[in-house]
């Protein structure tokens, strides 16, 4: 679940004496100090999307955030993007195409993505003869869309802001006292509701 990602996210910052989020995964897992996120490298993510989506944890933390926002299709199609332009053998970039035309642009599309009629026929007459470079466009719209739109909302978010925060800060009182607090406002709105 999207609360599962975001503490196993929280986890990779933490130190081994900090506050243990495992406890509900079972297996603890074991990160070495130089697979820790550095405050410096979370910090770089808000300058740019760029910076974010390009860092493998960064990456994953958006993914996170983007699947709590049921959009997680916009960043699936940049990341099939970014894959089918380092394919190698011209034979395959045929059926690669095809399947990302399938999965994220044709109006049957499973993870359909939102882009304008014009760039979606353009992509659609691009796939017919693909090359590497027949999904730029609607890659950089959607790029734009995503930078606009749930990169600014993502960096308000606790999956970013839980990991900003200082090291072990997550494990202070005001913080535990605001996410119960939380917790608490949410199941007394739920019983208000019940009664």
């Amino acid at each position: 679940s999207a609360k599962d990602m975001k503490h196993r996210l929280g986890f990779l910052l933490q130190k081994s004496d900090s506050c243990d989020y495992s406890s509900s995964q079972g297996k603890k897992e074991k990160i070495s100090s130089s697979q820790r996120l550095s405050q410096e490298e979370v910090r770089k993510w808000a300058d740019s999307l760029e910076n974010l989506i390009h860092h493998d944890r960064g990456l994953a933390a958006f993914r996170a955030f983007l699947k709590s926002e049921y959009s997680e299709e916009n960043i699936e199609f940049w990341v099939s993007c970014e894959e089918y332009k380092k394919t190698k053998s011209p034979a395959k970039l045929s059926p690669k195409a095809r399947k990302i035309y399938d999965e994220f642009i044709s109006v049957q599309a499973t993870k359909e993505v939102n882009l304008d009629s014009c760039t979606r026929e353009k992509t659609s007459h691009n796939v017919l003869e693909p090359t590497l470079s027949c999904f730029d466009e609607a890659q950089r719209k959607i790029f734009t869309l995503m930078e606009k739109d749930s990169y600014r909302r993502f960096l308000k978010s606790p999956y970013y802001l839980d990991l900003v925060s200082p090291p072990g800060a997550g494990c202070g009182p005001e913080n535990c006292k605001r996410y119960h607090t939380h917790s608490l406002d949410c199941n007394s709105n739920i019983i208000s509701q019940c009664a």
